[in-house]
């Protein structure tokens, strides 16, 4: 298949209300233009749906119908994704003729990793047929559910679209990719036939949900807060015994597993550098678990705008650290191009996720086919 162009939407767990919109011509296998990306930002009244939404999701926990909110945040986020992909093709003067597919991941309202004798579950909300509609062009969509009802955990789905980047920058094995989201998450690959991938543990959402339970704004902007604070090295050392963190992947996270709660009771520097240092740490064991620990971390996402987090990451992980960015990347699309890249994978049928990325049984197919 030539490659063609296609459009990536990514709205992360940590709600900053911002919508992730990326261009990108790929073939699903190798990327030939990385074309261009924005940030749209959501109106503050679908942001504070979406807050309530995540709310009213949590005390559902997936026990009896849905809460009523996901028809209404659905729709809403729908419209406004759409209206930020037209927005973005149209600045670029081309129209959505010229557009082969959009990747719709919808926003992750709940995750719940399967446990033994269980599978998981998950929701993401986005009509994947409405966008095709308002769009008039083809949408892949709920990329997870699929595999979470084979037996996999759904996540991270990253791992195709990472080790596309690693090929050109570094099939060593010595370079690994790690998101610092909501949640964190890694991709390591050996240059063969070898990809890892899980959720290392939490990224920016305890941090930002203590400073936002504070009353001192939506997060710890540039790390401030926890730069002028202390680590809780007992508090930490206590924290870092959680089973998750040596369990063996693959694995996967609710942004709500790990909360601003583990920092009760300190003051905002303080609870910000203990929280922070958690991250980071969480990271050096994920790197232990790998089947080689990588020599580098080329990291994207919000997180690595915090130099706090990224010094801290260097120091407590044990890693070299470098921003996406020094390898060609653009660190704040990553994830959005992701879904450009598996939306193309979805149309041409191919796996989109793997046995050592999710635990699915076997290379998985995914996602749903709109228009």
């Amino acid at each position: 298949m030539e490659p063609i162009w296609a459009v990536g939407l990514m709205t992360g767990t940590v709600l900053d209300g911002n919508i992730d919109v990326a261009l990108i011509k790929t073939d699903g296998e190798r990327i030939a233009d990385t074309g261009t990306y924005t940030l749209a930002p959501y109106p503050q009244s679908i942001r504070s749906l979406l807050e309530e939404t995540l709310r009213q999701a949590r005390a559902w926990n997936f026990e009896g119908p849905e809460p009523e909110i996901f028809r209404e945040a659905e729709e809403a986020l729908t419209r406004a994704q759409s209206a930020a992909v037209k927005d973005l093709v149209e600045s670029q003067g081309m129209s959505m003729a010229d557009i082969g597919i959009v990747g719709f991941h919808g926003q992750t309202v709940l995750h719940r990793a399967p446990q033994p004798g269980r599978i998981g579950r998950t929701r993401q909300l986005g009509d994947g047929e409405l966008m095709a509609s308002l769009l008039g062009t083809k949408v892949a969509y709920d990329f997870r559910s699929a595999d979470v009802a084979a037996g996999g955990q759904g996540a991270p789905l990253a791992a195709a679209y990472h080790a596309a980047l690693l090929k050109e920058a570094d099939p060593s094995g010595d370079t690994a990719v790690l998101n610092l989201g909501g949640v964190g998450n890694i991709t390591w690959w050996d240059g063969k036939d070898n990809i890892v991938a899980f959720d290392t543990g939490p990224a920016n959402a305890p941090v930002n949900d203590f400073i936002r339970a504070k009353g001192l704004g939506e997060m710890d902007r540039d790390g401030r807060l926890a730069a002028a604070g202390k680590v809780d090295e007992e508090r930490l050392a206590r924290l870092l015994r959680h089973p998750y963190l040596t369990k063996p992947y693959p694995k996967s996270l609710d942004r709500f597993d790990f909360a601003a709660a583990m920092a009760e009771g300190l003051g905002a520097g303080d609870g910000a550098a203990t929280l922070t240092a958690f991250t980071v740490s969480a990271v050096g064991k994920a790197l232990d678990l790998l089947p080689r620990r990588p020599k580098r971390l080329a990291v994207s996402g919000g997180g690595r705008h915090n130099p706090t987090m990224m010094a801290m990451l260097e120091s407590r992980a044990g890693v070299e650290v470098v921003q996406a960015e020094a390898l060609g990347w653009k660190g704040d699309a990553v994830e959005a191009e992701c879904f450009a890249f598996l939306a193309v994978r979805v149309l041409r049928g191919l796996p989109i996720s793997f046995p050592s990325t999710t635990g699915a049984p076997a290379p998985m197919r995914g996602g749903k086919l709109a228009g």
